[in-house]
């Protein structure tokens, strides 16, 4: 299996729609996943909730995984994000993803019944045999329904060659110090609670999994710089001044409010597919406040002291 450096700020890119959410405006997509990388992204990883994977049909799937890949062009990890009812869907978007030349997928078991150990390490097991890419284990109950105990993600990281790093996205500081333990510190853990950022590198997080970058790209990786620096005074100051964005766009919603954002910074990526609705008016002025604040604010850093 080849090696994968991931590391620092992995950013979700949202699937922007034209023709009132009938189709996939792929050009847009490419700019903005160009627009991620340019601002310092250190991986793509197209496909998650922020890119609304779940709404895509199988071939707008494959369409947004093909042209994310594409873009991105190994300058940077690209990680696919699949989220599947059924194991055999799970394999072929796997598959699939790894021909078209994904770096690694990240992986999300969902579920109309509540699963066992046994079958999630089953499902698990069976995508790994089918590809030879790196496989991330997204833990994600809020959206997924089921809840990985670091237990359970040690032991597949150990007995399933592929898996091989967790994105842990509870919002508990402790599944990351527990998955530290049970491993001596050797199974990469990236942070997907957005407002657990600063808590997550000081954790010892290998990277942050945001999408926050699509709209505040200076602030994401200046927290990274300074958290890997272990300049904690510096860390600190930048993640207060982004911590209310961090909270707005996860209440929110990432899908429906990264658009907005974008559509305040000029940027036309479309609304959220149906049923999810665009931010109100009154939600989008309180959003507008903070991004104002944000690029009024002067963020006085200096990388390279």
């Amino acid at each position: 299996m080849p090696n994968l450096n991931l590391h620092g700020i992995i950013a979700y890119p949202v699937t922007p729609f034209k023709d009132g959410g009938e189709t996939i405006d792929t050009d847009t997509l490419s700019q903005l996943i160009e627009q991620l990388i340019e601002n310092g992204s250190h991986a793509i990883a197209p496909l998650g909730s922020t890119g609304e994977s779940a709404y895509l049909s199988d071939a707008e799937w494959e369409e947004v995984a093909f042209v994310s890949i594409h873009q991105v062009a190994k300058r940077v990890p690209t990680v696919v994000g699949i989220s599947e009812l059924t194991t055999h869907n799970a394999i072929r978007r796997a598959k699939f993803a790894q021909q078209v030349g994904s770096d690694a997928v990240m992986v999300l078991p969902i579920s109309y019944w509540k699963l066992s150990e046994r079958e999630i390490f089953q499902h698990y097991a069976a995508i790994a045999q089918a590809i030879s890419i790196p496989i991330m284990v997204y833990n994600n109950p809020a959206t997924s329904g089921i809840d990985l105990s670091p237990e359970l993600i040690a032991r597949m990281v150990k007995e399933i060659d592929n898996v091989t790093m967790v994105k842990e996205s509870t919002g508990d500081i402790q599944r990351m110090h527990r998955l530290y333990e049970l491993s001596d510190g050797t199974i990469p853990f990236y942070n997907g609670s957005n407002p657990l950022a600063l808590e997550a590198f000081a954790a010892g997080a290998s990277g942050w999994c945001t999408a926050a970058h699509n709209l505040i790209p200076e602030f994401t990786t200046a927290l990274y710089e300074f958290a890997l620096k272990g300049d904690l005074f510096e860390a600190r100051r930048i993640f207060y001044q982004q911590l209310p964005l961090l909270k707005f766009i996860l209440k929110g919603g990432l899908p429906t409010t990264i658009k907005a954002g974008l559509q305040l910074l000029g940027i036309k990526a479309g609304t959220p597919r149906l049923p999810m609705l665009p931010l109100d008016e009154t939600e989008v002025r309180q959003l507008d406040s903070i991004l104002t604040r944000l690029g009024k604010g002067q963020l006085a850093i200096s990388l390279s002291k």
